[in-house]
């Protein structure tokens, strides 16, 4: 058996793309637009418009521009949807370099923490270069969302608006990343040289103090108290001086975040349904809110959905948002692009697969705001997207009930809406994943 690419195994390969009068075509379509347009199905958007039986009105749509913040865009959406009811305001919309600022600073916090609860670890081993590899990344988890706004509340966007580099994060993230790499290094180092570790954590407080002056001058400095100006749909004005963040959010959203829970589906052989699990030195706010995720089958994330949804409050879910995605007309759906036909290959995977073998995982946060009801079942389900107005259908997505079984991978719900043996469940001591499991992936 050959172990090599011989000429003989070449020419056999070529002859047979010759024979197939099919593969001519396809590479005349492929080489002139490209692979996507040559797969289109429009059929997939004929057959799933944008029309639901159960549909929520929210404020204008936002735009995360050349930054992962999604989770924290999607996050706020559905705060600022409490807050555009109870004001009766056309749209709304709260600051996410507010909170992105306080998050930068937590994961700071929280690396520095990491770093020196393993100083023992060889710094070649898996543990350290994971830690090591994105100490400040963009992305962020739901339980994360909560314990920044539970620690620092929430402000609105006109008190704290966007810079150059919230809306434009790499340049600001490449430089405190590379300071915070040197950090490590030098409290792993004055470790080895006997420093306590009293002594060990007062360097960390000089680190922070370094990080927080970067973060000012990228991001401005968050206000400590603030006057919230507003008009409502009736013309009525209305003014609320020297108001705390904190108490904005108590204000003006009054919700419990503790009374929101995450549900996932990972479909693999290590996660059993029915249990919990967190993940290892996964978070921001070091003593916050600990992620932690209840694993069920899709069907029941589409029940407690759906359910959510009728009660008038949109639904926070993650997704690996990249997958058969049609961003022009903004479809997600497992039809939209014909790649098996096209290529005449056939990709076999299912979910638990894709996710053991590294062919998919969360990557993008958004909120459901409709979905499509026929005999009770969903067809299709209405997506909030933070990529504005200028993509998908004036910043709208539609998702398919099918690729939500396939690609939806998190939902967050009230747990009011858990069945007794949810809440029974969700209440269990959580699993520990390893820090690279891909449920540990960051929306």
């Amino acid at each position: 058996m050959n172990t090599n690419i011989s000429e003989s195994m070449l020419s056999r390969f070529s002859a047979a793309f010759a024979a197939d009068r099919a593969n001519q075509v396809a590479q005349k379509a492929v080489v002139k637009s490209g692979l996507s347009a040559a797969a289109e199905n429009q059929q997939e958007a004929i057959d799933n418009p944008m029309i639901f039986s159960i549909e929520l009105e929210t404020g204008e749509v936002t735009d995360q521009k050349s930054s992962g913040r999604c989770w924290l865009f999607a996050g706020l959406n559905t705060l600022r949807f409490e807050i555009i009811k109870k004001l009766n305001l056309k749209t709304f919309e709260l600051s996410q370099n507010y909170q992105m600022f306080w998050d930068k600073l937590e994961k700071s916090n929280y690396f520095l923490e990491s770093i020196l609860d393993t100083l023992d670890e060889p710094t070649d081993g898996r543990l350290i270069q994971h830690l090591i590899s994105s100490p400040i990344q963009d992305g962020g988890q739901w339980d994360m969302f909560c314990a920044l706004v539970d620690k620092y509340g929430c402000v609105p966007k006109a008190v704290m608006p966007e810079t150059f580099h919230s809306s434009n994060t790499g340049v600001m993230n490449m430089l405190i990343t590379r300071k915070l790499r040197e950090d490590a290094l030098q409290l792993r180092e004055a470790h080895k040289s006997g420093e306590s570790a009293d002594a060990l954590r007062a360097r960390k407080e000089d680190m922070l103090s370094e990080v927080y002056r970067m973060l000012c001058i990228a991001l401005g400095e968050p206000p400590k108290t603030f006057t919230f100006e507003y008009r409502d749909e009736d013309k009525n004005y209305y003014r609320d001086e020297n108001i705390t963040p904190l108490d904005f959010m108590k204000k003006y959203v009054g919700r419990a975040m503790d009374d929101y829970v995450s549900i996932i589906n990972a479909p693999t052989a290590d996660k059993p349904y029915w249990k919990t699990y967190t993940v290892q030195y996964l978070g921001n706010v070091v003593g916050g809110r600990q992620i932690k995720y209840l694993n069920l089958p899709s069907d029941e994330l589409k029940k407690l959905s759906i359910a959510q949804l009728s009660d008038g409050q949109p639904v926070w879910f993650g997704c690996d948002v990249g997958q058969m995605l049609q961003r022009d007309l903004g479809i997600m759906g497992m039809k939209t692009f014909d790649y098996e036909s096209l290529l005449n290959v056939h990709f076999g995977m299912n979910k638990a697969q894709r996710l053991d073998y590294a062919t998919s995982l969360m990557t993008h946060a958004m909120v459901f705001l409709g979905v499509n009801l026929v005999d009770g079942k969903p067809t299709r389900w209405k997506v909030e997207n933070s990529w504005s107005e200028k993509s998908g259908q004036k910043g709208y997505y539609l998702m398919t009930d099918e690729w939500f079984d396939e690609y939806n991978y998190q939902i967050v719900v009230n747990r009011k809406y858990l069945t007794p043996e949810m809440q029974e469940a969700f209440e269990q001591e959580p699993i520990v994943l390893k820090p690279w499991d891909p449920m540990g992936s960051l929306a």
